[in-house]
């Protein structure tokens, strides 16, 4: 993340725009960072980034707790992802997950958000973006 964020800064001012995720493993432990295209660097436990940020920080500010396992961790990171991803059409049709771990890391799941539409609202009648009511 330092590196990237020394690169980004040197590039200042020149009309890069970009905003990532490092995640990574170190002396220290687990790290996760975001860096942006000023260079600022910031540590922290989650991050959502993109324009459909928003709609996953809905579903992780809902999920998320200190001591997930990893299966509910991965869940809850793709879940957030698809609402992201359904909800603004610019943030891709995609959900990939990866975990990171001292020993490296690795791809666990990569879904078509069609598919886990159909996985998470089978009804689609069910699906809160249809309304149930007409409003007078």
């Amino acid at each position: 993340s330092k590196l990237l964020s020394n690169t980004m800064f040197s590039y200042r001012g020149m009309g890069l725009s970009m905003g990532t995720m490092v995640a990574g493993w170190d002396t220290s432990g687990p790290g996760l960072y975001y860096v942006d295209s000023d260079g600022q660097r910031t540590r922290g436990q989650r991050f959502s980034v993109g324009s459909g940020s928003l709609y996953a920080y809905g579903i992780l500010d809902e999920g998320y707790k200190w001591d997930l396992s990893v299966e509910d961790a991965i869940e809850l990171g793709r879940r957030s992802i698809y609402h992201a991803t359904f909800r603004d059409c610019a943030s891709g049709g995609t959900v990939s997950v990866y975990h990171v771990t001292k020993d490296g890391w690795t791809k666990v799941r990569g879904n078509d958000v069609t598919e886990l539409h159909f996985q998470y609202y089978p009804q689609p009648e069910l699906h809160p973006s249809n309304a149930s009511e007409l409003l007078a």
